[in-house]
């Protein structure tokens, strides 16, 4: 697998969340949108080629190694201090819809410690994302 830009490597680490479940809601997908049109991490992203990573992402899920192959090369493309943001864009996705089922719960930790993203970190983002997606009703 060819080595991912740092958005594209971004881009991957939401798709595999929400592709955990083996359930892309719109909500999740949009959420992506979001993060990629409002986070300054994404500032010079060209915004026109997420559908393509998406699907980049989609085909290398079911190539040989699949999942943990895009999760290492992902990771090893993201620069160390960026390692806390990575993970709370997954977060953000896994956190949308107000609950996580056990297959994002397990991805996440796994990204954690690929990300070597500290608990109390981990536990902060997690928190803050969810707290952030409440609603009134």
């Amino acid at each position: 697998m060819a080595s991912p830009s740092v958005h594209e490597a971004l881009v991957y680490l939401m798709v595999v969340t929400s592709a955990s479940d083996r359930d892309m809601t719109d909500s999740e997908l949009a959420r992506i949108g979001a993060v990629v049109q409002t986070w300054p991490v994404f500032i010079d992203f060209d915004a026109e080629q997420l559908i393509a990573i998406a699907q980049d992402c989609q085909k290398l899920l079911h190539e040989e190694g699949g999942l943990e192959s895009v999760l290492e090369t992902a990771c090893r493309a993201i620069p160390q201090r960026l390692h806390d943001t990575a993970y709370a864009a997954a977060v953000e996705v896994a956190a949308v819809d107000l609950e996580m089922r056990m297959e994002e719960v397990r991805l996440l930790d796994k990204l954690r410690a690929a990300l070597t993203v500290s608990e109390p970190i981990a536990e902060a983002i997690e928190f803050a994302a969810k707290a952030r997606h409440r609603m009134l009703t």
